[in-house]
């Protein structure tokens, strides 16, 4: 132990956006010294300004033994991933190693998918920690943490939109939906919540005259939050903004905010509210 912290490193398997470098920041902040392995195609090139490698996700071989050299035995999975091409994934000789283990974990939807490659990591003695038991300033708050505050008409929206994308989520299915006034605009499926929330923008026919509606983000149930928590971002706020939407509600303590001053300033310049719905509710 050194300081009341383990000696050994916190690998950071590092996604899109900014959340890795949030992840990073805040393990730096309490003395951990973060390697991140980036994931082509997809990690902010701004991972470089800490230790670093970048790995295919087809890489295996070359995720495991570089986090093994430098002596990451906790990590953390963090960041959004684009789907790859199959056929065009570069692959190394540890992909071909595990082949018959990863073809079985790829079965199922993205929840089982994202346990069983907890379970391949726990497997070669990785300890898979969550965002927040890293980063713990980066959970959504209870409440509203926005200028602007939801009213009655538009509360009954989010409690609507969380049911929705509740039962959505027992079939894993998902981790958002829009409602406005009562109707169900649109759920989450593969595309994500940018690609919804363009839907919606793109529909544009319900024909409310001030902003309407509501965006909810909120895990499944029983989902594994170590490795896909629902996460927000500015980009996010915008597009609910071009989407006519009068604000986001958010599970309090189980959605991540990636730069959550940007969010709100976004969310205050914009007219939109921003509000962390206790899960009791």
């Amino acid at each position: 132990m050194r300081n009341g912290i383990n000696a050994s490193r916190i690998g950071i398997v590092a996604g899109g956006g900014t959340l890795p470098l949030a992840v990073a920041e805040a393990a730096a902040a309490r003395g951990e010294r973060p390697f991140i392995v980036g994931l082509s195609g997809n990690a902010h090139p701004a991972i470089e300004r800490f230790p670093h490698c970048y790995a295919g996700i087809g890489q295996i071989g070359r995720i495991l033994g570089t986090l093994r050299r430098e002596g990451c035995e906790r990590i953390v999975f963090v960041g959004s991933l684009r789907r790859p091409n199959l056929l065009r994934l570069r692959i190394d000789t540890g992909f071909v190693r595990y082949l018959p283990e990863i073809l079985r974990l790829l079965r199922g939807g993205d929840d089982s998918v994202l346990r069983a490659v907890a379970r391949f990591f726990e497997a070669r003695g990785f300890e898979v920690l969550a965002a927040h038991e890293v980063a713990p300033r980066l959970l959504a708050p209870t409440g509203v943490f926005s200028g602007a505050a939801p009213d009655a008409e538009a509360l009954a929206d989010i409690r609507l939109a969380f049911n929705v994308a509740r039962a959505l989520g027992e079939y894993d299915i998902g981790q958002g939906a829009v409602v406005a006034r009562g109707y169900v605009l649109a759920v989450e499926a593969a595309e994500g919540t940018d690609a919804m929330l363009t839907r919606c923008r793109d529909l544009n026919r319900w024909g409310f005259k001030n902003r309407q509606g509501v965006l909810v983000k909120t895990p499944k149930p029983g989902q594994d939050l170590r490795l896909d928590m629902p996460a927000i971002g500015p980009r996010t706020v915008e597009l609910a903004a071009e989407a006519g939407l009068a604000g986001i509600a958010v599970a309090a303590g189980a959605v991540l905010l990636a730069e959550q001053q940007a969010i709100v300033e976004k969310a205050d310049a914009l007219g939109l509210f921003l509000y962390g719905m206790d899960r009791a509710e």
